[in-house]
């Protein structure tokens, strides 16, 4: 019995030898250190293949946004102006004014496009527009009436949508013939100027205004004084001024089509078919209707400036709030 537990006490000695020669002292470290080092190179090959594929993902972007702008430019695509003859299309939509896309920058752009195109045979304004600038609806009927003298055989229809008032209505006057739908909202021929007063309030939370000026109406409406009779009459001055230039345009632009009625120039708005009746509209239809019938071709393409996509994008935020604050206080054509 003691024989065979020495033998067996005597084999395990070389086993426990053996193992400790193949591990060393301090093999535990050794081990942790390796995978330490296996993780780190794992991290730095993931890190170069998330590098690569954000370069690649970028470029591929880029590529886009490039062929993107690329058709977006502002101008034309030539591919859509053929050799054949066409009308232009032209889009007047929104509010007009200087920081929109009914500016008169982005309407003349597309009208000189329009007609220096020589196989154009006609060209339709499609305005949908509640109004806005009294200066960028005159600056874009002007330039329709100086186009018109250069290209006295290229006739201007205005098409309206939705609505076309006020300013809207200033531009379209100037076509030589104006399409609309029987359920349009046509006319609001005058002029507004809004604001608002705080005296009252100011006075409540016991608010102390004070305003210095150097020239005696420097501070004139200030929506924080109380309103003068003089300067209410002289702003009253300035929108019958205005009020004047709108109907003048008008009554050139439709000469004897315009019925005798009082309230033509009261700034109230009518239908199509109300608009027919008074002679601002000179027939209901479409752009598609008026390029088929009146001049005679289904080829209609589309002339509008188109704004560079990252203009739009990055356009400036500060001068968008500065320009809603000036046109809070600015007179419109209503």
């Amino acid at each position: 019995m003691n024989d065979s537990s020495d033998k067996w006490a005597g084999s395990a000695e070389p086993i426990k030898q053996t193992s400790g020669a193949q591990n060393g002292p301090g093999w535990e470290r050794d081990a942790l250190e390796n995978i330490a080092l296996a993780g780190l190179k794992e991290q730095r090959r993931g890190r170069r293949w998330n590098v690569f594929f954000k370069i690649l993902m970028f470029s591929y972007l880029f590529i886009l946004l490039w062929v993107f702008l690329g058709k977006n430019s502002g101008g034309v695509d030539s591919s859509l102006v053929s050799t054949g003859k066409h009308v232009a299309l032209i889009e007047i939509n929104g509010v007009i004014s200087a920081s929109t896309e009914a500016s008169a920058d982005s309407v003349v752009s597309g009208l000189r496009k329009a007609f220096k195109n020589d196989q154009t045979i006609g060209v339709i304004l499609r305005i949908n527009s509640p109004g806005g600038s009294p200066v960028q609806s005159g600056y874009i009927a002007d330039e329709i009436n100086r186009l018109r003298g250069l290209h006295p055989d290229i006739p201007v229809y205005a098409v309206l949508s939705d609505i076309c008032a006020s300013g809207g209505y200033y531009i379209a006057a100037n076509a030589d013939e104006i399409y609309a739908d029987k359920a349009t909202l046509v006319g609001s021929i005058g002029v507004v100027m809004n604001g608002f007063g705080f005296v009252e309030a100011m006075q409540d939370l016991g608010v102390e205004r004070r305003l210095l000026t150097a020239g005696e109406n420097k501070g004139f409406l200030d929506p924080f004084s109380p309103l003068k009779e003089d300067e209410t009459a002289h702003v009253r001055t300035l929108l019958s001024s205005m009020h004047n230039q709108f109907i003048s345009v008008v009554k050139a632009g439709r000469g004897d089509r315009l019925k005798d009625d009082p309230k033509l120039f009261s700034g109230l708005l009518w239908t199509g078919e109300q608009g027919l009746e008074l002679g601002l509209v000179d027939g209901l239809g479409s752009s598609s209707y008026v390029a088929r019938e009146i001049l005679g071709t289904d080829k209609i393409v589309d002339y509008t400036h188109q704004e560079p996509y990252l203009e739009k994008l990055l356009g400036n935020f500060g001068a968008s709030i500065g320009s809603s604050v000036i046109s809070a206080f600015s007179p419109k054509l209503q």
